[in-house]
Formats: C-alpha cells, structure tokens, sequence
C-alpha cells in the first residue's frame, strides 16, 4: 500500500529529497506522494519531522 502524506506536514521537503524513485513533490499546501510511483520504501517516513507520510 502507498505512502501519503497527511496534514501534519510542515513542507520542508525532507521527503522529497529522500525518495528513490522521486515520486513526491510539493503540493499547494503540503507535499504529495505520487501513488503509482510509490514503492512502498517508508524512506520519506524516515526522515520526516512530523510523522507525516503515512502508509495509506
């Protein structure tokens, strides 16, 4: 199941720098998680300061 990236996002865009197959970029009030792109890693999890990317 895919990664997204609930309300608690900050948009510092730790995720998105950690992401391998670069599937999450900025949204208009958070980042977002690509679904079909996401392979399920939980590396942007990792770095998140916030908890934000959750599995969905």
């Amino acid at each position: 199941m895919a990664y997204i990236i609930n309300d608690a996002c900050i948009s510092c865009g730790a995720c998105e720098a950690e992401c391998p197959v670069e599937c999450i970029s900025a949204g208009d009030d958070k980042y977002v998680i690509g679904a079909d792109a996401c392979i399920e890693c939980g590396a942007c999890a990792g770095v998140c300061p916030v908890d934000a990317p959750q599995p969905e």
